[in-house]
């Protein structure tokens, strides 16, 4: 049986790795007409704001924060759409279409498991980061996680030497 590939989860960090990740979701978009859903989820720190909130009072914190939130995800997302157009230019031999963009704050492990199991994706492609001397043995802490919890497949891609 050779599966069908017609949804791509593309879950990005922003970071280097994740752009050139990106070539690979785009390259698989194409080759099979698939769209792609990019996702980028800002890591919810919990217990950091116990100090504010005494000072401030929660409700006008929990205020201030989610203005600066909106605003922070609206900020990204026009990044990310800006992203793909200038992918989109660089690599005109290779038209793919952009589905969704999502910005949200929680757990990036969670997130990307919670968009799989929801959205009916057939694949998630994102990038890892190895750390140290053995980071050839290594991959990111986030991608690890995904890969071993996912129920689907995971095109996990390396920034090249």
């Amino acid at each position: 049986m050779i599966p069908e590939i017609k949804k791509i989860l593309y879950a990005t960090d922003l970071s280097k790795n994740a752009r050139y990740a990106f070539g690979y979701a785009a390259s698989l978009a194409n080759r099979y007409g698939a769209g792609i859903t990019l996702l980028h989820t800002l890591e919810d720190s919990p217990g950091s704001d116990s100090l504010v909130i005494n000072m401030m009072g929660e409700e006008k914190w929990n205020e201030m924060k989610k203005a600066n939130e909106d605003k922070v995800i609206e900020t990204i997302k026009e990044r990310l759409e800006k992203f793909c157009s200038d992918v989109s230019d660089e690599l005109p031999s290779c038209p793919f279409i952009t589905d969704k963009i999502i910005v949200n704050i929680g757990s990036p492990v969670e997130e990307i498991l919670a968009q799989t199991e929801t959205s009916g994706f057939d694949v998630v492609v994102m990038g890892a980061h190895g750390q140290g001397i053995i980071a050839d043995a290594l991959m990111g802490s986030t991608s690890r996680r995904v890969l071993k919890r996912c129920k689907k497949p995971v095109l996990v891609v390396r920034l090249p030497d």
